[in-house]
């Protein structure tokens, strides 16, 4: 039986001939990640690891952007209410399931960037087995422009790509590249004009559906053994720093500055 994908409220999940097409589908808001759609990215890889009709999974983004990472307008409108922060997106637990669960689903996940990727959109991508980016995406890890540690994966897996001194840099920095630049740096596998990234996507999908299924699942999680020891001995800390800029006031006032359209003035605490 297969798993019911209408419950799904922020991903759309297609299935066409042994490949599924899962969409952020929050077009409006950029595919910004806020705690209910990451409660949802949490568990849809078992879902899709379960399906015995999937082999090949294309994670992509509806609209012209990828994902633009965090919602910082909800960010920003929850600071200092009685509600609060909801932490559900940076306890280390509900992280380490996202992120766990993109290692250890069976099948391939190829990330079909269609437009920007940034910080945990960003993330998500490098998270994927094989990665194609648009040349004009903007593609980067901005948890700093916003007062927050890069903890939420990409502590995790810049290092690995790219080694200690540059993603220290990068991460630092907030910086962004483009497209043709993310794929020179090797973040990621291939570089298509933006026209070109769901075709690019589906033929090699339907390259490795054709190939035998267990071969490409044990290798996929073989190798994949590295990044989840990397995983695990990184990312409860990377998220505990997260945490701790969660409430500074460094943070809230990026928020509130990114809201008002105007430079933040930080003061280190």
């Amino acid at each position: 039986m297969s798993p019911d994908y209408s419950r799904y409220q922020f991903l759309d999940i297609q299935r066409r001939n042994g490949i599924a097409t899962l969409t952020l589908n929050q077009p409006d808001n950029r595919n910004a990640v806020h705690a209910e759609m990451h409660a949802e990215l949490e568990r849809v890889w078992r879902d899709l690891g379960s399906d015995r009709e999937v082999n090949v999974i294309v994670f992509t983004g509806a609209g012209k952007t990828f994902s633009a990472g965090g919602d910082i307008k909800r960010m920003a409108a929850r600071f200092g209410t009685e509600e609060g922060w909801d932490h559900s997106l940076h306890i280390p637990k509900a992280t380490h399931r996202l992120f766990e669960g993109m290692l250890e689903v069976e099948q391939p996940i190829i990330a079909a960037v269609n437009g920007d990727a940034v910080g945990l959109g960003a993330t998500l991508a490098l998270f994927a087995d094989v990665a194609i980016i648009a040349d004009s995406a903007k593609f980067g890890d901005s948890h700093v422009k916003v007062g927050l540690v890069a903890g939420d994966g990409g502590a995790v897996v810049w290092p690995l790509l790219v080694g200690p001194a540059r993603a220290k840099e990068f991460l630092m920095r907030g910086r962004l590249v483009s497209g043709t630049d993310a794929h020179a740096l090797g973040l990621v596998n291939h570089v298509v004009p933006a026209a070109e990234v769901m075709d690019a996507a589906l033929k090699m999908a339907e390259e490795l559906n054709a190939l035998p299924p267990l071969a490409v699942r044990w290798t996929k999680l073989a190798v994949n053994k590295w990044i989840k020891h990397q995983l695990n001995l990184i990312l409860d800390a990377s998220i505990a720093y997260e945490m701790l800029s969660i409430n500074s006031r460094d943070h809230h006032e990026a928020a509130k500055a990114f809201i008002e359209k105007r430079p933040p003035v930080y003061k280190g605490r």
